[in-house]
């Protein structure tokens, strides 16, 4: 992988986990970074679920894998929250 796929797959990663992170209801208590992180995470996630499924890339959006691609960000941002909420209150309880 070169560094135009590097730097495209963090901005494709940033615009997925925000997107998870905007459509998950209530507040999340991560980073930016995370947010990247498990954005590019789903991103190639949905990647290979679509093609599992049989979804075919076309030459514009591909709208049912981003749609793969945000619900698995979704998902890993309320994994990641609840993650650190329930460290963070473990942390008050000492």
């Amino acid at each position: 992988m070169n560094i135009t796929g590097i730097i495209t797959a963090i901005v494709i990663g940033a615009i997925i986990g925000a997107l998870g992170r905007l459509l998950l209801p209530g507040r999340q208590s991560i980073g930016v970074i995370m947010t990247v992180v498990v954005g590019i995470v789903a991103a190639i996630a949905g990647t290979a679920i679509a093609q599992q499924v049989g979804v075919d890339t076309t030459n514009g959006i591909d709208w049912i894998e981003l749609v793969f691609q945000i619900g698995l960000a979704m998902i890993g941002v309320a994994i990641v929250a609840s993650f650190r909420n329930r460290r963070r209150h473990r942390r008050y309880e000492r």
